[in-house]
């Protein structure tokens, strides 16, 4: 039997929409403290994050609290943790494996890295999955690949799941796929590519906000799957 994959409800920003997500078998809520209209403060993550502590989602579990960060230094992640207790940090920048390891070890959370499937800069060869993840061994606990930019509500060329699926296998790290997803696509996603894991965000919005109809739906397109 094919194994679900985890649900990662990201760019939260209300108390409310997460009450009411109490129940479904999500896994991982998102907040993002990098510039972009769904950015919050640390405070304001605290808050969030004790919504969050009392939801049973997957498995009758709390969902994992993620803290979203663009090329981040490591004391502003320091400063954040230290105000919002967060379980995972997503790293979406430049940051190196030895970032990664340090901010892991040093801080004591999960870290996630994300890949952006933009095209190779010009004049080189793109480099293959493998190459792209292996230096991220032992240093991460998930990766993530993502259309140019994050939370533009853009797919990608899905073709390059495969390759990223495989390699992220080998590596023994769990793969999420970002980019454009919605209801009306994520069930081909599922049944095409199989990732560990998937991450939405403005596919279950409503003027830019989240809609907890949205992500009921989104939900329950995952669990048809």
């Amino acid at each position: 039997m094919k194994l679900q994959p985890r649900i990662k409800i990201c760019g939260l920003m209300d108390i409310q929409t997460i009450q009411a997500m109490n129940g479904l078998p999500i896994h991982e809520i998102g907040f993002v403290f990098a510039p972009s209209k769904r950015q919050i403060s640390g405070t304001t993550a605290a808050e969030l994050i004790k919504a969050v502590s009392e939801l049973k989602a997957a498995s009758g579990k709390r969902p994992l609290a993620v803290g979203v960060f663009v090329n981040e230094q490591f004391a502003g992640l320091q400063a954040i943790l230290a105000e919002a207790p967060l379980d995972i940090v997503q790293l979406h920048g430049r940051e190196t494996a030895e970032f990664c390891r340090e901010v892991r070890d040093k801080l004591n959370v999960q870290v996630w890295k994300v890949f952006s499937m933009n095209q190779a800069a010009e004049g080189k060869a793109p480099e293959t999955a493998t190459e792209r993840l292996t230096p991220y061994k032992d240093a991460v606990d998930a990766v993530m690949i993502d259309a140019p930019g994050g939370g533009t509500g853009h797919v990608f060329n899905w073709e390059a799941i495969n390759e990223y699926n495989q390699a992220a296998n080998e590596l023994g790290i769990t793969l999420y796929v970002a980019g454009g997803l919605h209801e009306g696509n994520v069930q081909e996603l599922l049944r095409s590519y199989s990732p560990g894991g998937i991450d939405v965000s403005s596919g279950v919005e409503t003027d830019g906000r989240k809609d907890i109809e949205k992500i009921r739906l989104f939900v329950r397109r995952v669990i048809e799957a």
